[in-house]
């Protein structure tokens, strides 16, 4: 965005990576395909890079406020600079944060979760999906709660579900009704308590009990959760955890 700037130019959208997408290898491998997807269209995107700070979201739901903040301002104060209008990001914490709690920091944006960016450039023409890659194969998808429940975006993932001539199974609690990987709230980042059953084992064994072949998520976190939710079941090799990014650009052979 810095080398953008100085040649006095205005991205269309500014991508924001995350913490996840930048530094945890497999969703290094979300960030690729995404960005192969933008590239494919010719969209106009930057990226923050070392001014690119933790959106403040595990703070937040640790129960740090006052560290929320200053991850917060910090961010905004570097935003705003750029005068950022529109921002994409594959991860639903940041997507959450930015778009419903950074207003009332003075960080005003239109914040899209890129399988809406996605389902745009679909509509818009910039994009066709050759979906043979996946025909026949079934996919259930688990929708993130930062996406689904909190933000009410559950028909961008599906659509791109069906671009992909892939058969749609979806799991007894979906939608609005679907059960957490088990990482929100900062769970991420500390084991479970004893004597608990791990949310994630529970919530794979639910899209396993759909007979797909395929977990799409669009999700760092819940990638995460659900591969390890595979492995415990001793499932790897038969069942594949993908991100819709992952999927569309298989699809496009990118």
């Amino acid at each position: 965005m810095a080398q953008m700037a100085a040649e006095g130019k205005q991205p269309d959208v500014l991508f924001w990576v995350g913490c996840a997408g930048s530094f945890d290898d497999r969703a290094k491998k979300i960030t690729k395909a995404f960005v192969k997807i933008l590239h494919q269209v010719g969209l106009s995107y930057a990226v923050l890079g070392t001014e690119e700070s933790c959106t403040g979201d595990p703070a937040k739901r640790g129960g740090n406020e006052f560290l929320f903040q200053m991850q917060a301002m910090m961010n905004i104060e570097v935003l705003n600079a750029y005068e950022i209008k529109r921002i994409v990001t594959t991860c639903p914490h940041c997507f959450n944060t930015i778009k419903n709690e950074y207003p009332e920091l003075g960080g005003e944006y239109e914040v899209v979760h890129h399988t809406q960016l996605i389902q745009e450039l679909i509509e818009n023409g910039s994009l066709t999906i050759q979906g043979g890659a996946f025909k026949g194969k079934k996919i259930t998808f688990h929708d993130p709660c930062y996406l689904g429940r909190a933000n009410n975006v559950y028909d961008a993932p599906r659509s791109l579900m069906q671009k992909l001539d892939a058969e749609l199974v979806e799991m007894k609690r979906c939608r609005t009704n679907g059960l957490c990987c088990g990482a929100g709230g900062a769970q991420m980042f500390k084991e479970p308590e004893k004597g608990a059953k791990d949310i994630n084992v529970e919530r794979t064994e639910e899209a396993l009990s759909t007979g797909a072949d395929i977990i799409a998520t669009g999700c760092p976190f819940c990638n995460t959760m659900m591969t390890d939710g595979i492995k415990s079941k001793e499932r790897e090799g038969d069942v594949e955890v993908l991100d819709l990014a992952e999927m569309i650009a298989q699809a496009q052979d990118l």
